[in-house]
């Protein structure tokens, strides 16, 4: 707990009580996509009734809200329920990441590359090397808010530091930081996923497309913005409210284990594994099919099969170190072993799965039923009529998604949901898409830290109240998130008004504006 005593909740804990009673009430987010499945079936059908159409600037066509409640609709519903499912994308590009990271963590690979690593830091540096850890840790997506709190807190403890706030820091940077990284995650996959299917309901199938690396290079450069603003604030603010930690049984004191030489041996074994493969996907580029041949016959990044398989080249750099270092370690022995850690890591994507089934829906059915068109249309419309365009709508948009984000923590939960209204729309304001897919990504990352929707803060808790503190609460760890996330907040969009400005790329061919090729069909 903090230096301070409290003798009675401040408005903090009041306030995250009352969000805690009303986020409660929400059901899993399964089955609040059947409600608006629902919801969504019945709006359409009135709206289809009333005559409600748009025109589209893209096509010149005439876009009419369809009626799922109908004949047609039933026979679309029943003849594509199956596809909807086995083509969202999200759901493959997440089970490969995950089978693929996820043989690094059963390996231990993960856990030893922190131990080994992170010793004997000065105190003064600790929060920021924490911070960028726990930014770059979400490599592992939600591998990173379990591993990286706790071991934060063991660092914090052998550098005279409270380990709560070692553990606020660590969730801080894996949570609020999810949309940086200095190299491609499964979060970028999954949301270019969604945005890829919004764009060909739009424009149509294969018309165009965003890379996964779309937002790649202002993630990198966030990355580094995420890592100071969360360590300044961690030492400014947060170590000086929790103070120095004095364990209520000096017995419990925990003290960081040194890697072994077996382990560190089998860390270098998958290091070299790791550098063969990238020295191969080098030549791969340089001399073999992984690059593309532009019009004047050189090699380039951009479109090329190295970009656009992406994914499955992610895959074998994780599984290869996993796989070396598991061997390795003894910790695999056998093919068998290696299918129980992969059997392991498939039993937690259970909930996924289902929240894909009917994410996968509600999406197509939210695409079927051009509801989202139309109101992109009109909406787009409205905006340019009233001149709220720019730099204010761009906040408008990140502040709105950061609200929503208190209730509804899923990532791809809220991007399934305000993708086809904000892709659709901000295009048709001259804004590219991958840049309209960056800036939800900043209103979805802060307010992460702090809302107690998310299961991890919970877990964190448990780690905090079972090691260090069994007094401590959810308004002991908020207090500490709430100001990293505001602040991180505020940086973040003042950081993209920079960016803005000086009009540097977002990612790989990838601005702030609509391609040229779409923009004289979309923006009249």
């Amino acid at each position: 707990m903090p230096d301070k005593t409290l003798t009675k909740k401040t408005w903090l804990d009041k306030f995250l009580d009352g969000l805690e009673r009303i986020c409660n009430k929400l059901p899993p987010p399964a089955i609040m996509f059947i409600y608006l499945f629902v919801i969504v079936a019945v709006l359409s059908a009135i709206l289809s009734l009333m005559g409600v159409s748009a025109l589209n600037p893209a096509t010149q066509e005439v876009v009419k809200v369809e009626n799922p409640i109908s004949t047609a609709g039933l026979m679309w519903f029943l003849e594509n329920m199956v596809k909807n499912f086995t083509g969202f994308a999200p759901l493959g590009l997440v089970i490969t990441m995950t089978l693929a990271i996820g043989m690094c963590e059963e390996s231990g690979l993960i856990m030893a590359l922190l131990q080994d690593k992170l010793r004997n830091i000065p105190p003064a540096v600790l929060p920021f090397v924490v911070a960028f850890v726990g930014t770059v840790g979400n490599l592992a997506s939600d591998t990173a808010m379990v591993v990286i709190p706790p071991v934060a807190a063991v660092l914090y403890i052998g550098a005279g530091k409270h380990p709560l706030a070692g553990m606020i820091c660590g969730y801080a940077g894996a949570q609020a930081g999810f949309s940086a990284n200095l190299m491609i995650a499964g979060t970028d996959g999954l949301l270019q996923g969604i945005t890829n299917t919004v764009l060909d309901g739009f424009l149509g199938e294969g018309v165009y497309n965003v890379e996964v690396t779309c937002n790649w290079y202002f993630m990198i450069a966030s990355t580094f913005m995420c890592s100071v603003v969360i360590g300044l604030v961690c030492n400014l603010l947060i170590d000086k409210r929790f103070g120095k930690y004095e364990p209520a049984d000096p017995s419990m004191e925990v003290k960081l284990e040194e890697v072994s030489d077996a382990e560190r041996k089998a860390l270098g074994k998958a290091g070299i594994a790791l550098l063969i493969y990238l020295i191969l996907l080098v030549v791969g580029f340089f001399a073999g099919p992984l690059a593309k041949i532009n019009d004047e016959g050189k090699r380039v990044l951009v479109g090329s099969p190295l970009i656009s398989n992406l994914i499955p080249i992610l895959f074998f750099f994780f599984a290869i170190p996993g796989l070396v270092y598991g061997f390795s370690t003894k910790k695999f022995k056998s093919s068998r072993d290696v299918n129980k850690a992969m059997t392991h890591q498939m039993e937690l994507m259970g909930s996924y799965v289902s929240f894909c089934f009917f994410c996968g829906q509600f999406n197509a059915l939210f695409n079927w039923t051009k509801l989202g068109t139309v109101f992109a249309i009109s909406g787009a419309n409205f905006l340019n009529g009233a001149g709220f365009t720019g730099f204010p709508l761009v906040v408008c948009v990140i502040l709105l998604t950061g609200f929503i984000n208190l209730l509804v923590t899923s990532g791809s939960a809220k991007w399934a949901i305000l993708a086809p209204v904000f892709v659709p729309m901000l295009m048709m304001l001259g804004y590219h898409p991958g840049f309209i897919q960056l800036i939800y990504r900043l209103g979805d990352s802060p307010t992460n830290a702090f809302s107690p929707m998310s299961p991890y803060i919970w877990v964190t808790l448990g780690v905090a109240q079972a090691k260090y503190d069994k007094d401590a609460q959810i308004g002991t760890l908020a207090a500490g998130l709430f100001p990293i996330a505001m602040v991180l907040q505020v940086v973040w969009i003042i950081f993209l008004g920079v960016y803005m400005f000086l009009g540097l790329p977002i990612g790989p061919g990838v601005g702030t504006e609509l391609p040229a090729e779409l923009a004289g069909l979309l923006i009249q």
